[in-house]
Order: structure tokens, then C-alpha cells, then sequence
């Protein structure tokens, strides 16, 4: 039934949305007709104070607020309602001993309410569903890849992990102080706290792109933590922030709640100089993350910075990111990611990114840091097929730099492919 019901949520979600665009329906308080939407979320005012909507990202985060923003607007009383959906179909292959081939499908529904206030305080709320968990508990193969575990036993290691069902369940206040200052709180069940750059499946740079970043879990791996309050201050074009959250990773049961321990704390300090332009350091302390060496405790630091810019010949976006791990057991390991997104025309997106990391889970035994490397390219194409919907196929390959072990070899040349089909609702 849980399966079901899942599946039911996905699939509605992004249709129920279009069909409310469609339909006159006595709730809706404003005439949508007419209205430039493609540049409604710029005109918005931001949940957490005065810049313009298209700079929100994941969780608290930011973006270039010349970045698009897409998704589905409605209007629903005093309410402004945004959605997006997206399920891919993908078909894996990783090369050598240590790969393996799997067709999975990976899915997210989203939905973001706002609503202004009398005395111009801003009241947020956000939904995120993925239907990941479906894939099973090992996740699918990515060489390189590592973090969690899938049986409470022995650690992922060269598999992705599978999202939770609920990535995001939260609420934000935001208190105006005048134009260009706020105050605002945030709290999710799950959430993002103010740690690393938006996470990778909706920073601009890589949304389009379906293989997780090998870096993950250096940069921007607690965008689920079950139990997050976050408080701030906007200036202008700055924001302060700090956070209370879950430091332990989510478990491998991924359809349930988690204990929220509100034991990590987390500070971000995010500027955004002009509309191309999103920068972010930060530093977290997270207590026990990883649930098969709980008495190890990591401070994690990130820096990053994000660039948006539409020409006559298209749109780039790009990402530079760092994170540093510093472990409680006396252990560092740094890991760094630049990747970009170039779409020449509205139906082609053009992609690519490069690693590197630093891992004591690559090469047995557990404990001897290793350095490795990722380099991938691809693409994709769509097509629309309806107002708010759109089709594509795309594919990616993935050149992977090793390191070398007589116990547990990557073999010669190893790379990796993906293929995959989607459907889109934004």
C-alpha cells in the first residue's frame, strides 16, 4: 500500500497542479491569465526577505537570482503555490570487479507555498517527495561513491544510496525590519540546515544532471536531516545563519521518520554581489553521522560559489565547490567539484563535471586514505508535449581515476554510462 500510494503522490501531484491552472475553480483569488509567468518568480519578494524569488534554492539557501526559477505558479486565495516534478528512467552501467549494471527510476515531487502577511512578515511552507526508496536499500551502482549504509552492517561502498521518501517537510517565518533587512526562522522535518552549497539536484549547475556527484557527502549530503531549526539575518545582499540539526545520516529504512537529536550545529555566511553571483562558506559540527562508527564525529567545512548568465546563444551555469572533512579520529580528507550546465537552446541541456575526493572507504582495509577522481559529460533533450510538461532523453559517461589495491581492484580504464528517458512537469 505504502508502494502504491507513493507512486499515486508522484504522479498526481505534478497533473493535479496543471489541472488547477486550467480549471476556474471558486478558491483561486487572483486572475492568473495574462500574467508573464516566466518572470513572476523574479517580481516575488524571497521567503526570507525583500530579493526576488528566483533567488531561493534548497532548504535556506541561494542561488543566482538570475538563475530560472521554473515550476507551476497558482494562486490560491492569499496563497502563491509552486510545484515541480520530475521521475527519470535510468539504465546504469560502472565497468570492472567493482561496477555493475542496474535500471532504476529516481523521481521528486515539490511543492512551495508563500503567503504575505499584514504587517509584511512572509510565512513559508515546503514539500518534497522522492520516490528513490523504491530502487531498494543498495541504492544503484556508481563507482567511487560512498556513505551510509544499506543493511546496518557493512558500509555503501561504489553504490549510490536511495533518498528518503520525505526529503523535505518545512515551515520558515521571515520578519521584515525594513526594504533590504530580515529576520527569519526555519524548521524542517525533515530539512536542510545552513551547511555546504544547494544541494545538487537543485542547484542550477547540475539539476538536469541524473548521476549524484561523488562529493556528495563532503559538500551538501544533510539536505535530509530529520529535525532542523535554522534562525538568520538578510542585509541587502547578505545572510547569516545558524542551525540546530541532526548530524546522524539518515538510516536505511526510507520510509519512516527518524529520531530527531538536534545535536550538530551549523553556520553559513551567503552573499549574492550581483543577479549572477551566489558565494557561500560554512562550517558544521556534526556529532555521530555515520551510524557504523558512532563514536566518530566530523567537522565539516564548505566554500562555494555559483554563476548564472543568459547570452544570445544560450545560458551557462557553473559551480565551483571545496569541503573538508576534519574527524574526530585525527583524519582529514578534502574533496573539490566544478561542474556546468550549457543549455544552447531551450530543448538541449549540455552537461559536465569534475572531482576529486579523499576517502578512507575506497581500498580495504578501512582507514588508509586514498585519493580519487570523476569526469563526466552528457546531455539531454526535450521535448514538450503539453503546457507545464515536457519529455527527454539524455545520456552521460563518466571517466573514473582510481586508486590502485591488490584486495579490491577497480580494474583497467574504469568509467561508467548512464542512459535515461523523463518526464517533467515545471
Amino acid at each position: 500500500m505504502r508502494i502504491i500510494a507513493l507512486c499515486f503522490c508522484l504522479a498526481a501531484a505534478p497533473a493535479f497542479a496543471q489541472g488547477m491552472g486550467s480549471m476556474d475553480m471558486g478558491n483561486m483569488s487572483h486572475d492568473m491569465a495574462g500574467m508573464d509567468m516566466s518572470n513572476h518568480a523574479t517580481a516575488m519578494h524571497g521567503l526570507l526577505g525583500g530579493y526576488g524569488m528566483s533567488r531561493e534554492a534548497s532548504g535556506t539557501s541561494w542561488q543566482p537570482e538570475a538563475a530560472p526559477h521554473d515550476a507551476i505558479h497558482l494562486m490560491a486565495d492569499d496563497w502563491m503555490v509552486m510545484l515541480h516534478g520530475r521521475i527519470n528512467g535510468i539504465a546504469d552501467w560502472q565497468s570492472g570487479p567493482r561496477g555493475g549494471d542496474q535500471i532504476f527510476s529516481s523521481s521528486m515531487a515539490m511543492a512551495m507555498a508563500t503567503r504575505d502577511l499584514a504587517n509584511g512578515d512572509t510565512l513559508g511552507l515546503k514539500a518534497m517527495l522522492s520516490g528513490d526508496a523504491l530502487m531498494g536499500r543498495r541504492g544503484y551502482p556508481l563507482l567511487l561513491a560512498s556513505g551510509e549504509t544499506a543493511d546496518d552492517t557493512t558500509h555503501l561502498v561504489d553504490r549510490q544510496h536511495p533518498h528518503d521518501l520525505l526529503m523535505e517537510l518545512a515551515a520558515s517565518y521571515s520578519h521584515k525590519l525594513s526594504d533590504t533587512d530580515s529576520l527569519f526562522f526555519y524548521g524542517g522535518y525533515p530539512g536542510e540546515p545552513a551547511l555546504g552549497p544547494s544541494a545538487y539536484m537543485h542547484r542550477v549547475s547540475a539539476a538536469d544532471n541524473v548521476m549524484t556527484p561523488i562529493s556528495h557527502h563532503w559538500l551538501d549530503s544533510s539536505h535530509v536531516s530529520f529535525g532542523v531549526l535554522t534562525a538568520g539575518f538578510v542585509h541587502q545582499d547578505w545572510k547569516v545563519e545558524v542551525s540546530r540539526f541532526t548530524g546522524r545520516e539518515p538510516d536505511q529504512f526510507r520510509f519512516d521518520f527518524d529520531r530527531a537529536r538536534f545535536d550538530s550545529t551549523a553556520v553559513r555566511l551567503s552573499w549574492n554581489p550581483d543577479a549572477h553571483w551566489s558565494l557561500q562558506v560554512s562550517n558544521g559540527w556534526l556529532k555521530s553521522p555515520e551510524q557504523l562508527d558512532p563514536s566518530i564525529n566530523e567537522q565539516r567545512l564548505t566554500a562555494s560559489t555559483t554563476w548564472f548568465n543568459s547570452f544570445d546563444w544560450g545560458s551557462i551555469a557553473a559551480t565551483l565547490a571545496f569541503g573538508r572533512k576534519q574527524l574526530s579520529s585525527g583524519l582529514s580528507e578534502n574533496a573539490g567539484l566544478a561542474e556546468m550546465e550549457y543549455k544552447p537552446a531551450p530543448a538541449w541541456t549540455l552537461f559536465a563535471r569534475a572531482e576529486t575526493i579523499e576517502s578512507t572507504e575506497l581500498v580495504p582495509p578501512a582507514g588508509l586514505l586514498r585519493g580519487a577522481g570523476e569526469f563526466s559529460l552528457g546531455g539531454v533533450h526535450d521535448w514538450p508535449i503539453a503546457d507545464h510538461w515536457k519529455i527527454g532523453l539524455g545520456g552521460l559517461y563518466a571517466f573514473d581515476f582510481a586508486p590502485s589495491s591488490t584486495r579490491a581492484s577497480y580494474g583497467a580504464d574504469p568509467h561508467g554510462a548512464m542512459g535515461f528517458a523523463r518526464l517533467v512537469a515545471e
